[in-house]
Parts: C-alpha cells; structure tokens; sequence
C-alpha cells in the first residue's frame, strides 16, 4: 500500500538533529546516481530530480519555481515528491513536496554547519526573510541553541514580519555590519547579483549558501569564495550546475580543485582551525531528496502511522 505523508501530520514526528544524521549515514552507503532536468521560460523554472540509491529506492521530485507569484500573493514553489522501492519499484509513499523540501534544504546546511562551524559560534545571521529562512531558524535553533539570531532582509517589512514570527530575533538594518557580526551567515535569496562581499569577512566564520540553484544565480562574490575554504553537498550537482561555482570557476577566479570535499568525502569534511573561514554551497541534489524521504517515512512509519 501506497502512504500519504501530508505535511502538518508528517512534520509532528521529525527532529533535526536526527534528520542530518540519517544525511550522514545515507553518504556512508554506495553513491547516489543523480539526473536533473531544467526547464525555463523567463525568470520561471521546472525542474525535474531524480535519484537511485542502492539500497535505497529511488525518488522523483518534480517542482516548479514562478518567482512572479509572490506578488500575486501565491506560493513560489510547488510540486510533488514519489518514494520508489529499490527492490521492485513499487511507489512506496507520496511525500508532500513542501516538507521533504523544507527538511532536505535546512538539514542539508545543518549538517554541513555542524562539521564546519565553529560548536560555540553565537551569533547566525539569516540574509532573506523567506520561507527558507523560517526553516533555516528552526534548523539552526536545534544545533546551537545558545545562539542570538539576526534577519536581514531587501523589504524591512519582510524583516519585521519575520521577527514578529520569531520573539527575540534582531533585525539588521545593513547588510555588511551584520556580516562582520556574525559567527554563521546563513543566505536564501533569489539574488543573481552578489550580496555578500569577501571584503566582510572575518576569521573563523561560516557561510551557508542556499538561494541560487540557477546558472545565472549567485549570493557571494569572487573575493568571499577566494577567501574562504569551499565545500559543497555534492560535486555533481553544484560545480557545473550553479551559477555559484560555473561564474567564478569559468571567470578563473576559482577552479573546481578549490572545492576541499562534499558529503562524500567526509574525512576532508571539517574545519581545520578556529580561524579557517569555512563556506558551503547547498545544491540540494536529488540523493538529499531521497535520503530525506526515507527519513520522514522511516520516523512516520515509527510513530506507528499507516498513511491513511
């Protein structure tokens, strides 16, 4: 039988921290294959993930991203999640697509933020007041709960509804002061111009990059990757897919031997000293799918729920 795994009800029986280590256990197993398929018209996007894991099954996660519906007051993403036997190919669960993408995004930078930031890091600035950034809160909240949160934000009200969400949340009014303040900066905008600048920078900080996911898209400039030591979710899917490797590798500011490590690699996957500046870039493949869809269905199949 098919399960239904809706959001709300899905939600209620996950946890974070668990979540980024069933991410580190899925890159301990063999190496996912990956396709993905982009379509454009205009500023509009459908993209198309899939991924086969031995062992693991397979998913296929289809979603349409139209930037223009924001103004309309509409959701910018949509989409579906399906869950394939590895073993016949039988479509084990229907996942909703908001919340296999909500738990893979933010656990995916978690858990890239747990090996590379520094454990008593205090200060996470949040640059984009978007629904990412609300999950980036809750993600970041998990691992270091000690910590002060700051909101930047192009639209100051965007920043206010956000703290309003979120009591004790400080709102930055300029982007560089924030920066330099910051222990973890941690961005999900739709920006194709650079917003944060090497130039700001300070030893031993984290960069969490999310937003861009285009080959036109970036959220930092040349000098920020040059400084910083590189790590990615996946080789595969980011240096040769995401404006955020493909302009500063194709521009020569930066080579592909820059990357130190992906998930794959998880002995090079760590900071080196407290001074280090550490940057990830979240390209979100389809393996993280996947790997976050067994999680929620193995913990919903925990609770003892049938899908129906």
């Amino acid at each position: 039988m098919t399960v239904m795994i809706p959001f709300r009800e899905g939600e209620a029986h996950l946890d974070w921290l668990r979540l980024t280590d069933a991410l580190a256990d899925g890159h301990r197993g063999p190496k996912a294959e990956v396709a993905d398929v982009f379509l454009y018209e205009g500023e509009n996007t459908l993209l198309n993930r899939s991924a086969w894991i031995a062992g693991m099954g397979l998913a296929i996660k289809c979603a349409t991203i139209f930037p223009g519906n924001k103004d309309a007051g509409k959701p910018m993403i949509d989409g579906a999640v399906n869950l394939f036997s590895g073993r016949d190919g039988a479509l084990e669960a229907i996942l909703d697509f908001k919340l296999v993408t909500k738990w893979k995004t933010a656990g995916d930078s978690l858990l890239a933020a747990r090996r590379l930031a520094r454990p008593d890091s205090r200060h996470i600035l949040i640059v984009g007041a978007g629904t990412v950034g609300h999950s980036l809160h809750q993600a970041y909240s998990a691992a270091f709960p000690q910590a002060q949160f700051t909101i930047w934000n192009r639209s100051e009200a965007g920043a206010v509804r956000f703290q309003a969400d979120h009591p004790g949340v400080k709102v930055a009014g300029d982007l560089e002061t924030a920066v330099r303040a910051a222990d973890i900066i941690t961005s999900a905008t739709m920006s194709s111009e650079s917003l944060i600048k090497g130039d700001w920078l300070q030893p031993g900080q984290h960069v969490d990059l999310i937003g861009a996911f285009r080959p036109d898209m970036r959220e930092a400039d040349d000098q920020a990757l040059q400084r910083a030591s590189i790590f990615v979710d996946s080789r595969d899917t980011t240096i040769g897919h995401i404006g955020e490797m493909m302009i500063p590798i194709a521009s020569g500011a930066i080579s592909a031997d820059d990357v130190i490590a992906d998930y794959y690699q998880p002995d090079a996957f760590r900071r080196s000293d407290e001074n280090e500046i550490t940057l990830f870039k979240n390209g979100g493949g389809a393996h993280l799918d996947l790997m976050t869809s067994r999680y929620i269905l193995a913990a919903w199949q925990g609770a003892g729920r049938d899908g129906n």
